[in-house]
């Protein structure tokens, strides 16, 4: 089989690369094809993933192309996993957002409104080129804001588009562990949106341990979600939420923690990785197992320095060891891939489009599940019903990706503007123009927005 990585220049595609190494199954990937519009970033991670297949047996093939048809074609499925605008649009957008006291992280609040606008258009027409070179393809979507995206998409392509997300195997694997459980085996409940969902319920031998879990002050603070809300906190919601929510949860505190810090997550990054690529890319061949050595330190630095602003505004500190291990979103993709193409039944956290699973949203509005996975794609389970408070969070923010996708079509400052004002972390009306003012001045592809 034929994968087709859309970012293939990417940071994390190693990460992809090494789970299809590790997979020796039947009728397992093959053949790679990368695809980036930077040339230099394919070439310096085409050698870290040189570095992993040295040594190892029919590894996957890698080839790679900046031409998006010539990657498309052939493809059985295809990983989406791009940044309009690089790194330095992420810090741009946290900038903007800073400036007018808002937050700007590249997915939750005023910066993943930004970032969206400028990437529904591409991933849009990304669709269409898959629909017209590929049209038995699946695509695997991980690009942010993933929800977002994964909807638009799923315009053109329908059910054919899937989101993930490692996020929320993260948050079920550290509660299994808490409790003394498999988390390979236990079964969980999670629902809302990407980046907005909530563990309802983890169940071992068909018994919910989650009220125990929640009933012990102790437990609940020996695990990274724990120490970040605060167990007082997570009893009272009867849940535990997604690392992401912190930011509506604790707003105040992680906007003041952004705009103190030294630098902002995004310009962290944006620094960090130029280094990489120019270490990694640079003249001359690395000696063997360079390059993969300069990935995994700066994977490392990467990983321990994650939510740190959260952390600081927790006043929990550095993560630890046992938090640095990877979510598994690779992990994730090679296991749906495997169910879809092998009818091999998976339970999976996907995003996906609703079909009645959360009452209070439309059935093609793309939510966060637990799935059920085999030949015909992935089909949402039965989930009990949000809390009130989840519910409200729920729909003011799939209203505001309604929005963010009706000003990516018709590109109307208005309804731009009104995807901002309506979002729960944007205070004002008056603020939401600045920061479409903000943005514009930015971003040259979301000049025309500007007042």
């Amino acid at each position: 089989m034929r994968l087709t990585i859309l970012g293939g220049g990417g940071f994390r595609v190693p990460l992809v690369y090494g789970a299809l190494l590790r997979d020796r199954g039947e009728g397992r990937i093959t053949s790679v094809t990368l695809h980036d519009v930077d040339a230099g970033r394919l070439a310096a991670v085409g050698r870290v993933l040189a570095d992993q297949a040295a040594g190892v047996p029919d590894a996957p093939a890698v080839t790679a192309t900046t031409d998006l048809d010539e990657a498309l074609r052939g493809a059985d499925f295809v990983f989406s996993a791009i940044r309009v605008g690089g790194l330095a649009g992420r810090a741009a957008d946290e900038r903007v957002a800073l400036a007018e006291g808002v937050l700007g992280q590249e997915t939750v609040g005023a910066g993943g409104i930004a970032y969206g606008l400028r990437t529904v258009p591409v991933a849009t027409e990304i669709a269409r080129r898959v629909a017209a070179l590929a049209p038995d393809a699946w695509v695997i979507n991980f690009t942010n804001p993933a929800g977002l995206v994964t909807e638009a998409m799923g315009c053109v392509l329908g059910d054919r588009v899937i989101g993930i997300c490692d996020s929320p195997v993260g948050l079920a694997r550290r509660v299994a562990r808490t409790l003394g459980a498999d988390p390979g085996t236990a079964r969980v409940e999670y629902a809302g949106l990407n980046h907005l969902g909530w563990l309802t319920g983890l169940y071992v031998a068909g018994r919910d341990r989650l009220p125990r879990l929640l009933g012990d002050p102790g437990l609940l603070g020996s695990f990274e979600e724990g120490r970040l809300f605060g167990a007082e906190w997570l009893a009272s919601l009867g849940a535990i939420p997604n690392e992401y929510l912190h930011y509506y949860y604790f707003n105040r505190e992680t906007v003041d923690a952004y705009r103190s810090a030294r630098h902002t997550r995004g310009a962290f990054l944006r620094d960090q990785q130029a280094g990489f690529y120019t270490e990694v890319g640079g003249a001359g061949e690395p000696g063997p197992g360079a390059a993969s050595a300069a990935w995994h330190r700066t994977l490392a630095e990467r990983e321990a320095t994650y939510m740190a602003a959260n952390r600081d505004a927790a006043g929990v500190g550095d993560r630890d060891e046992e938090d640095l291990e990877s979510g598994g979103y690779e992990k994730v993709a090679l296991a749906l891939m495997r169910a879809i193409a092998h009818d091999e039944k998976a339970t999976l956290i996907l995003n996906v489009r609703n079909r009645g699973t959360l009452p209070v949203l439309d059935d093609d509005a793309v939510v966060e599940v637990v799935c059920a996975v085999d030949a015909n794609g992935a089909r949402p389970l039965a989930t009990g019903a949000l809390p009130g408070h989840a519910a409200g969070l729920v729909t003011a923010v799939k209203a505001v990706e309604r929005a963010v996708l009706a000003a990516a079509d018709s590109g109307a400052r208005a309804d731009a503007v009104k995807a901002f004002a309506l979002h729960p972390l944007v205070d004002s009306v008056a603020v939401a123009r600045r920061l479409v003012d903000g943005y514009a001045a930015a971003h040259p592809g979301l000049a025309h927005l500007g007042g």
